[in-house]
């Protein structure tokens, strides 16, 4: 078995010293065996482990959580790398959505482009489903509710809109690549705050504060009553809308 010294380790995994002695006193990343004068080696396990610890580290988890993923008797680690490679792709997928955002954003600032009618906020879809997902929004909250929501974003501008909805759909594939977590728990309910905090700017003035969870829970739960609503390339999503409806659901009572 191969082993690799600290300064080897830290070219592999560009982790400085000080982090592997960090991770060495805390526990997290334990060397394979230390020589008579105290140099550190690590093998192939080790090198695995502190591959799941960066991983883990992107996904926002603390090193305190992170061990105890580790850790875990029923940790395993074909299925882990299987829900790194989809969260991966979403932050990919978010990525080449925002360099193409961030172009027609510069391309609309030189031309100043504004948006004057409610249906530029429904570009995208088609005719008819974009009038029929403004209906069943007005049946559900009202003329009054929804005429004031997209006043409110109009105001923002088609760059600005665009941003707005880039933010959406980048949260919304991040968990939809993890939906077979717990609803519950911390990694989600940080998705799902900043989800919250997207979805509060399409309300606008629309929704007072006051309500605005409530709001917030009762679309979790439209999700799952109308399948329009959560549709991805084309399908329905029934498993992913009861995730984002529990999870909305925790969020709004926490």
């Amino acid at each position: 078995m191969k082993n690799y010294g600290v300064k080897a380790l830290v070219t592999l995994s560009g982790v400085s010293v000080r982090t592997l002695h960090y991770y060495d006193k805390i526990g997290l990343l334990k060397p394979f065996s230390r020589s008579n004068v105290g140099y550190r080696y690590y093998g192939e396990e080790e090198l695995l482990r502190l591959q799941q610890i960066l991983f883990y580290k992107e996904l926002g988890f603390t090193l305190k959580d992170i061990g105890q993923v580790l850790d875990d008797p029923d940790f395993n680690l074909l299925n882990a790398l299987e829900e790194h490679k989809l969260t991966l792709k979403a932050h990919k997928k978010r990525i080449d959505v925002l360099l193409s955002t961030i172009d027609t954003t510069i391309q609309n600032f030189k031309k100043e482009t504004i948006m004057k009618n409610p249906a530029d906020l429904y570009k995208g879809l088609s005719k008819e489903m974009g009038t029929t997902i403004r209906t069943v929004a007005m049946d559900k909250w009202g003329k009054k509710t929804i005429e004031q929501s997209e006043k409110d974003l109009l105001k923002l501008g088609k760059a600005g809109f665009d941003s707005l909805k880039v933010e959406l759909e980048t949260v919304t594939d991040t968990l939809f690549a993890i939906q077979n977590e717990d609803p519950k728990s911390e990694q989600v309910q940080q998705l799902i705050s900043q989800h919250y905090h997207i979805i509060r700017q399409f309300w606008g003035s629309s929704v007072t504060k006051e309500k605005q969870l409530m709001v917030y829970s009762n679309l979790g739960q439209t999700y799952i009553d109308d399948e329009r609503y959560m549709i991805r390339d084309g399908q329905p999503q029934p498993e992913f809308a009861l995730f984002m409806q529990q999870a909305m659901a925790y969020f709004a009572k926490s």
